[in-house]
């Protein structure tokens, strides 16, 4: 209930006062499993990347979040789980590849952290790690324009999200060089969908 009402919330703030062009949702799977995974610009970027397709979307979220009790409500309201960050945190993955099996949305941002200048980084393998664990398709996501909202040149900015079209792992979880090289082809595909829209 409480993730239905902060959806409609987002749905008519990014849609009708912000103004978003939302391409490729037809690229989104109806029903089953899937990661969903994006570049990550700035903190709205949880909210704006599920907030304009059907599926309900899970997401890892910093520990920190989760030592304010009323902050851990919201989060585990929002389907937000912990993970620590600097370190390989078995339990987030436990918990993203049982999300999976469930057959739910992980929603994941492959670099890992936020970017300071805009551009798309690297992406770390824990994103190609957990797919190939699930045998899960992802869909590459480009958000465009979030880190300028409320920026002291432009408070309303336009914003765009493009949903790629499914991609496939089908290499081995014990394959660093394959993990890694499939990771920078999400990151290289998200870019694709990015420079069709900025």
């Amino acid at each position: 209930m409480f993730y239905k009402f902060f959806k409609t919330l987002c749905r008519i703030w990014f849609s009708k006062i912000l103004h978003t062009d939302v391409v490729g949702t037809e690229n989104i799977p109806v029903d089953g499993a899937f990661i969903l995974a994006a570049n990550h610009v700035s903190n709205f970027d949880p909210p704006f990347l599920g907030t304009f397709i059907d599926r309900e979307v899970c997401y890892m979220g910093k520990e920190e979040l989760f030592g304010n009790p009323v902050m851990a409500w919201i989060c585990r309201h929002l389907h937000v789980f912990p993970v620590k960050r600097g370190a390989a945190d078995k339990t987030a993955i436990k918990t993203a590849v049982k999300v999976l099996r469930d057959g739910k949305c992980l929603g994941i941002f492959p670099e890992g952290t936020r970017s300071k200048t805009g551009k798309i980084g690297k992406a770390e393998s824990g994103v190609s790690l957990i797919a190939a664990m699930t045998k899960s398709p992802i869909v590459p996501a480009a958000i465009v324009n979030t880190e300028k909202i409320f920026s002291r040149d432009e408070k309303f900015p336009r914003l765009a999200v493009v949903y790629g079209k499914p991609m496939q792992f089908n290499g081995s979880t014990k394959d660093r060089d394959a993990l890694n090289a499939f990771a920078q082809e999400i990151m290289s595909e998200i870019a694709k969908l990015k420079s069709s829209v900025s």
